[in-house]
């Protein structure tokens, strides 16, 4: 009998599916469509790692499985090929990036077709590639039209390792996400885009589409909506002599306003000057000095409460108390208006603050008795009685009171309602070379002009150095024979747009792309956008909620308003799969040297459908979880045992009567596997294949493969197989006499009266403790159950971020998962 090598089967069906292009996507097809999306990679790197992989075996197995079930499924892939990773690359390997582009996709195609994706590889570009940014250079002018892009000179988040400019959605922690690197501020003129503009729409969007709570409040949070009341505040000195200049401040507590012993200003704030006494300037400006050498998050975080006194002071417009007014840089210039009010007695880091400086401390609200000790930085910030606000306020529910001191506010034309918005406008210049031209034209005459259609794309010159300068300025600028130009409208002297887009400009409409990605009159076609309209699923890393996936809905939603796009949303579901760590916990890095290639996997013998079955069967999708050297010699095993099987089977006499435990098995595992893959439950529907084979031998032990229904057995199972292992699944179902392939059959249907099996019900604890309940077949192994516990929702979320020390398994009756605290 031969044995199972997968060396030398894979190559061969990828090879034939590649031949055969049977997994191209039909546009106007008579079946349902079906769009699985996942996001296509940087090709910046050495290749594929692990971590990818597992995105994209999660989207061949949903796009496998719908085709199955009678979908005419469009599974695209792409390179995300300009931008800082490529960019970064190539510097660091002393090569153009238009050459590193070219090695690095090769490397990735190779990897891709080595691990047996069912993608349609005639609907694949880059980014890069100028019949492609043609059209993200046209999309961007389209904004601009509509005066959704525009120039301004502001400070912005620097990189001083990448020497560019940053988004507020790539810096985390004050780091640029990418390297790391401490974000500086720095002052550059800009291009923006008004995705502020898109706020509310942004969140109201995600009523209408399919996405876990954890990504939608991502977005929603990050987005920062606040609705609450701005109130003006007259500048005094400090005998309450009125300077005819006022403050607004922005709070979402309108009780607290009777409360407010001090006021603090932003550093950068253009009004702070004229809010500062002669006697303070100096002191006011140092401080100033030292805030432009932190960082957002340092001043957010200001430890020590700095801060310095302006000298003047602002009437409380409620009862015209005067308070101080402070400069102190854990108030930011661009976050609401620039200005707070202090108000220690509800606001910790406002009591900190009053701690630090001496000033007094007053609640608004009824609050217990330990709350009590100014000087701790505890505060309140529930619901109560009202105080110390005067009659008719005290005594009301401070709700009811905020309201009524609000009213009379507005009344004496001193507060208004106000929504706020942490979201700024998005920073989408970038001081590099490998990125799409903005396409615009400076002019002194006319400003700045758009690029005709008709001389787009504005092409990417080919340079000697690339790397980014130290003065802000793109490497582009030095291209004087590319920078001088004539000016379109008027046809005077005119210098190009010399900054490029970022690396998310491209990602911002890609899926698009692939509805016509050879269109060389237009993005894509109306009548084949109006036929595979939004995208199915989705399928995505978590760390991109508040970038990519944001900045593609904003552009989506434009398009749909300009009349471009069919669907106000761009994708219908989305989810996030979780990450893969180093078999330690750690988190994979080349430095390292702990990172995973799936390609040493696959030449190492195991091939690549075990590397496959056991990245799924490590944990549910959406879960982070450490790699298991040991789980693909695990799988690879059962690949065998299914081997051996189906080869004896096929070499036997099966001309006994049929089986019914065969049939029971069978049935049970179509049902099952065919709902764990409706579910995204990847991991148990490995489990149960396992148990059903398991169950088969044991059946064999018995009759010997006598039953006249082994050979059908066999082939459900190979068609139940095919989505997560696709190529033994080929290899053994053309054994079996089949001249079709096997991904091109029908998902095998199951009869309900062969599952009427005994069922119990299992206990699951987390440290003993009982979290939930699940039904299983009863006599289930250890590994059924085990698996079936970790998907359960309730379960997931306690084992989430803990590191699981032992698993206690009672046969029929519990699972207790015993974690770290």
């Amino acid at each position: 009998m031969q044995r199972y090598i997968p060396n030398e089967i894979e190559p061969k069906w990828q090879q034939v599916w590649q031949d055969t292009e049977i997994y191209k996507a039909t546009d106007f097809d008579k079946r349902p469509k079906y769009i699985m999306l996942t996001e296509f990679p940087y090709p910046s790197g050495s290749g594929l790692h692990i971590g990818h992989m597992r995105e994209f075996t999660y989207g061949d197995i949903i796009a496998r499985h719908k085709r199955m079930h009678g979908y005419n499924v469009l599974f695209p892939m792409g390179y995300d090929a300009f931008g800082l990773p490529t960019e970064n690359y190539a510097i660091k390997n002393k090569v153009t990036p238009q050459s590193a582009t070219d090695t690095n996709v090769a490397t990735f195609q190779k990897q891709f077709e080595s691990l047996g994706f069912s993608f349609d590889w005639s609907r694949s570009f880059r980014t890069s590639d100028p019949s492609y940014y043609k059209w993200t250079q046209w999309l961007f002018l389209q904004f601009f039209n509509k005066g959704l892009a525009y120039q301004e000179e502001i400070a912005i988040n620097w990189c001083p390792h990448c020497k560019t400019g940053l988004s507020n959605e790539e810096v985390v922690n004050g780091r640029h996400e990418r390297c790391d690197t401490i974000v500086e501020k720095k002052l550059l003129k800009q291009w923006l885009l008004k995705i502020t503009d898109y706020a509310d729409r942004l969140i109201e969007g995600l009523k209408d589409v399919d996405y876990p709570s954890r990504i939608a409040d991502q977005q929603i949070n990050w987005i920062g909506r606040s609705k609450g009341a701005e109130i003006i505040w007259q500048v005094t000195d400090k005998n309450g002599k009125e300077s005819g200049k006022t403050i607004t401040t922005f709070t979402t507590r309108k009780d607290t306003v009777p409360g407010v012993t001090f006021i603090v200003i932003a550093p950068e704030a253009e009004q702070l000057d004229e809010l500062t006494t002669a006697d303070q300037k100096d002191k006011v400006h140092s401080y100033v000095h030292e805030t432009q050498s932190l960082t957002d998050v340092e001043r957010q975080e200001n430890k020590q409460k700095t801060g310095v006194a302006t000298g003047m002071y602002a009437k409380n417009p409620f009862n015209d108390e005067l308070v101080p007014i402070y400069a102190a840089n854990y108030v930011l210039a661009d976050y609401g208006t620039g200005v707070v009010m202090g108000m220690p007695g509800h606001d910790e880091r406002d009591r900190e603050f009053a701690i630090k400086h001496n000033l007094p401390v007053i609640f608004t609200t009824e609050v217990p008795e330990e709350y009590n000790d100014v000087t701790l930085t505890k505060v309140y910030t529930g619901e109560g009685k009202q105080v110390n606000s005067g009659e008719p306020y005290d005594g009301l529910s401070n709700k009811e009171a905020g309201q009524q001191i609000f009213d009379k506010l507005v009344k004496e034309n001193k507060a208004s309602e106000k929504t706020t918005y942490r979201l700024r406008d998005w920073i989408f210049s970038r001081q590099h070379y490998w990125g799409e031209p903005i396409p615009i034209i400076h002019c002194e005459k006319d400003g700045a002009v758009a690029v005709p259609d008709d001389q787009l794309p504005v092409e990417l010159p080919k340079v000697e150095n690339y790397e980014p300068t130290d003065n802000g300025e793109s490497p582009l600028s030095a291209v004087s024979e590319w920078v001088n130009v004539t000016c379109p409208k008027c046809g005077g002297k005119a210098k190009r747009e010399t900054d490029t887009m970022p690396n998310w400009a491209g990602s911002s409409w890609y899926y698009l792309r692939y509805y016509d990605a050879h269109n060389d009159k237009e993005f894509a076609a109306r009548d084949k956008l109006d036929y595979w309209r939004e995208v199915d699923m989705y399928l995505g890393g978590m760390e991109h909620t508040t970038l990519h996936l944001l900045y593609s809905r904003f552009w989506h939603q434009f398009f749909y308003d300009q009349g471009l796009v069919p669907t106000p949303e761009p994708y219908h579901a989305r989810r996030g799969q979780g990450i893969i760590l180093a078999a330690d916990g750690s988190k994979m890095s080349k430095t390292k040297g702990n990172v995973v290639n799936p390609s040493d996997v696959i030449d190492s013998g195991y091939g690549a459908d075990a590397l496959r079955l056991a990245i799924i069967f490590l944990a549910p999708y959406d879960q982070t979880t450490p790699w298991s050297p040991e789980g693909v010699a695990g799988t690879h095993r059962f690949l065998q045992r299914l081997w051996t099987m189906a080869l004896e089977v096929k070499q036997a006499k099966t001309d006994g009567p049929e089986s019914i435990e065969l049939k029971r098995a069978i049935n049970k595992l179509v049902k099952k596997v065919g709902d764990d893959l409706d579910r995204m439950n990847f991991n148990t529907s490995v489990a149960s294949l396992m148990e059903c084979v398991n169950e088969l031998y044991k059946i064999k032990a018995k009759d010997n493969y006598a039953a006249s229904n082994w050979l059908e057995s066999i082939e459900s199972i190979l068609q139940v197989l095919s989505p997560l292992a696709p190529h033994i699944s080929e290899e053994l179902w053309h054994r079996m006499g089949h001249e079709t392939s096997i991904h091109e059959c029908q998902w095998p249907e199951y009869d309900e009266s062969y599952l009427s099996l005994d069922t119990v019900k299992i206990i699951i604890q987390v440290n003993g403790k009982l979290r939930s309940q699940i039904e299983v077949a009863k006599d289930s192994s250890e590994e059924t159950v085990v698996a079936a516990a970790k998907a359960d929702t309730k379960i997931a979320s306690y084992l989430e971020g803990k590191t699981l020390q032992r698993t206690i398994f009672v046969k029929d009756k519990l699972v207790n998962f015993v974690v770290s605290q």
